[in-house]
């Protein structure tokens, strides 16, 4: 009967966690940096060389602690290839969150792409 009552409770507790992902938007070319379309040597696409970035903010009872921002999650990922990186192609935004009611959770951007570097 213990047995019976505990697999309830676990089953209960797993359906209240709720938590989701969501594709917002995909995007050819996109930067949060100033580019030059004027630099004469141009620029090249790393097609195999997918990156990523995430920015999250985290929720305590039903209070957020901060607010989770696109652009800083793409510049993450544009500064993770180093100086010469200054857009993503083949950009896609994600949401991801998830939450325990009344305790805690989080929300994220997720922001993934081609490293465009300059030559």
């Amino acid at each position: 009967m213990n047995t019976l009552k505990t697999l309830t409770l676990a089953a209960a507790a797993l359906l209240a966690l709720p938590s989701c992902t969501t594709r917002i938007m995909d995007m050819t070319v996109t930067s949060s940096k100033n580019i030059d379309l004027n630099y004469k040597p141009g620029y090249v696409v790393s097609d195999n060389a997918r990156t990523s970035g995430k920015d999250t903010t985290h929720v305590a009872l039903f209070f957020p602690l901060g607010t989770a921002n696109v652009r800083e999650a793409m510049d993450r990922a544009i500064e993770k290839n180093g100086n010469n990186a200054v857009a993503l192609s083949n950009m896609t935004l994600t949401t991801k969150w998830w939450y325990i009611p009344f305790i805690y959770g989080q929300f994220t951007y997720v922001v993934e792409g081609d490293p465009i570097y300059k030559k």
